[in-house]
């Protein structure tokens, strides 16, 4: 006999054969379904969801879903829009991380409420594969590296013309007339520009190893936040959300501050964009679970230091939120398109990972990194 679903006019009874079908289609499902509760309380997880978070239906309807996900996981953020706005809502290339397990899990989420009972909602979890999760991981350290060479043959093919350009300009303007002067300023004008440029590409060249120490990266950022409150960034409020308890960063201090630098300046101008009263928030928080495969081998790199900035200007384009640490890409006028090239490099040289959440009124740069190695600093000090 053949397996249907039929709509019955009435509910039948707990435990009847519709309720049986209707379990049985789950469970064949290979994707994980929970259905919540009011409070986000789990009442249901099919087989598939079980094996996702390595727990039991039964333990699993003792937790609300905040409980088994790490901090600031944007699916709780994608349920609880569901339950304000009452409408099914899709996101793709959610980052997962569940505490108790190794290593985030890339998934696409779809909830939406149940028809009947809209005080449910069902959200359902489409896993995607590791070889996407390291290409994720991965994708802004490369583009970051893409550049290098042609950093290098800019510095050394370029400036050097540019010095003579500049250098006949300089000797042609006292024989000019009052309005060809002008133009002899011009030329010099745009030639120190193009070689402030060029500068700023051959950081992108340097590929020597990091001199590294242990740094507390809330100095760091405070000391950002100082330069930016004092200067760039005296309209807009600075708000700190440290966990006192991190451990130092294996870094070089002036090289984070320089990204930090970047990325508060990029918020900073997004919020005057925007017009808004401006609000910049740092939060910092220990991700223990959080580790990365390296391609090429069976190591894994902990990466449990999380740093973000976050902002409520207008937000990033979604056009260029795939291309955003690319150089050359910027959403400015003046802009060079340089300064997220340089911060994704940056972290990159430290071991770690940068990302960005953006919508309207919310931007966050997440960054990942390793914290000192407690042996490897005690070996080099003895």
């Amino acid at each position: 006999m053949s397996m249907r679903l039929v709509r019955d006019r009435a509910p039948p009874a707990t435990g009847g054969p519709r309720h049986i079908q209707h379990d049985l289609l789950l469970a064949a499902l290979p994707h994980p379904i929970l259905t919540l509760a009011e409070g986000e309380r789990i009442v249901y997880a099919n087989p598939a969801a079980e094996q996702f978070f390595s727990a039991g239906q039964a333990m699993l309807k003792r937790h609300r879903l905040a409980d088994l996900l790490a901090f600031g996981c944007p699916l709780v953020g994608l349920v609880e829009q569901v339950r304000r706005t009452g409408v099914s809502v899709n996101e793709y290339g959610i980052e997962v991380m569940i505490p108790r397990l190794d290593g985030p899990k890339l998934v696409d989420a779809h909830g939406g409420p149940l028809p009947e009972q809209p005080s449910l909602i069902v959200l359902m979890l489409q896993q995607r594969t590791m070889a996407q999760m390291i290409e994720r991981q991965l994708t802004h350290r490369a583009a970051a590296r893409s550049v290098s060479g042609m950093a290098a043959m800019l510095a050394h093919e370029i400036k050097n013309p540019l010095s003579g350009i500049r250098g006949a300009a300089q000797l042609l303007e006292p024989g000019l007339g009052s309005a060809d002067r002008p133009l002899a300023q011009l030329i010099c004008a745009e030639t120190d520009r193009i070689r402030n440029l060029v500068d700023r590409m051959e950081v992108f060249g340097d590929e020597r190893p990091l001199v590294k120490s242990p740094v507390n990266i809330h100095d760091v950022l405070d000391h950002v936040c100082q330069l930016a409150g004092t200067g760039f960034g005296r309209g807009v409020k600075f708000l700190a959300r440290y966990d006192p308890s991190l451990p130092p960063v294996p870094a070089s201090r002036d090289k984070l501050v320089q990204a930090f630098l970047n990325l508060v300046k990029n918020a900073v101008e997004a919020i005057e964009e925007g017009g808004e009263s401006g609000r910049l928030v740092l939060t910092t928080a220990f991700r223990p679970g959080m580790r990365l495969s390296v391609p090429g081998s069976g190591a894994r790199v902990s990466l449990p230091l999380m740093i973000e900035i976050e902002d409520n200007g207008p937000g990033v384009p979604d056009h260029l939120k795939p291309h955003l640490f690319d150089p050359f890409v910027t959403t400015k006028r003046s802009g060079s398109g340089l300064g997220l090239a340089l911060v994704a490099k940056i972290i990159g040289d430290h071991g770690g990972v940068i990302e960005c959440e953006s919508e309207p009124r919310r931007t966050v740069f997440r960054i990942l990194l390793p914290m000192q190695d407690a042996s490897s600093a005690s070996n080099r000090s003895g």
